[in-house]
């Protein structure tokens, strides 16, 4: 099984989404972090299941797509770091 290791950018963004979305509706913020969380939780068992990210073409930053969220992550022997979460529509980050 692998791990899973969040980035401090990552939790910062997932919070900020959460944060931003709960202004509407807490309920629906809620619902957004659980599927985005469930998403990453199922890279334990298949951590390439992924697409590779095209804006930066490297077989080791891979993404899941779940709603409108991007969820950027490293691969390496034995763990998995979500390097960032965004908007689809928003420009790619920078990551750390």
């Amino acid at each position: 099984m692998t791990g899973i290791v969040w980035s401090p950018q990552s939790l910062r963004e997932l919070e900020a989404h959460r944060d931003f979305i709960a202004q509407d509706s807490p309920h629906y913020a809620d619902l957004t972090v659980r599927r985005i969380v469930a998403a990453v939780e199922r890279l334990q068992q298949f951590p390439l299941s992924g697409r590779v990210v095209p804006e930066r073409r490297s077989p080791s930053l891979r993404e899941v797509i779940v709603g409108r969220f991007r969820v950027v992550y490293r691969v390496s022997p034995g763990t998995v770091e979500i390097a960032t979460v965004f908007r689809g529509e928003q420009p790619f980050p920078a990551v750390e």
